[in-house]
């Protein structure tokens, strides 16, 4: 089993996810072959938080055409996980954000 940091990468801090945390939903950079179970786990471990409720999406990268040097650059794609936690219960990374909104 991999460990609760590899699988969890980073959290997305951005205007729709804070509002959304307000909520108690977070979202968060996974590990692309994460499975739920293992998302959930993770979330559980790492910030004590009851987890009701995942949400996972692959984002595509995009490709983008340089013409001068002919070539082609593609960002990278990566898995977000849309976690909702028991009511009551926050992650205190989004809680710093919001409050310094």
């Amino acid at each position: 089993m991999k460990q609760v940091h590899e699988i969890i990468i980073k959290p997305i801090i951005s205007e729709q996810s804070l509002k959304e945390a307000q909520n108690g939903r977070y979202t968060f950079v996974v590990d692309r072959k994460a499975s739920k179970d293992e998302i959930k786990k993770a979330i559980e471990k790492m910030f004590k938080v009851s987890v009701v409720k995942i949400m996972t999406n692959i984002i595509k990268g995009t490709r983008t055409k340089l013409t001068k040097k002919r070539k082609t650059v593609s960002d990278i794609s990566y898995k977000k996980a849309r976690v909702n936690v028991k009511k009551g219960e926050s992650i205190d990374i989004f809680d710093e954000h919001i409050e310094n909104k």
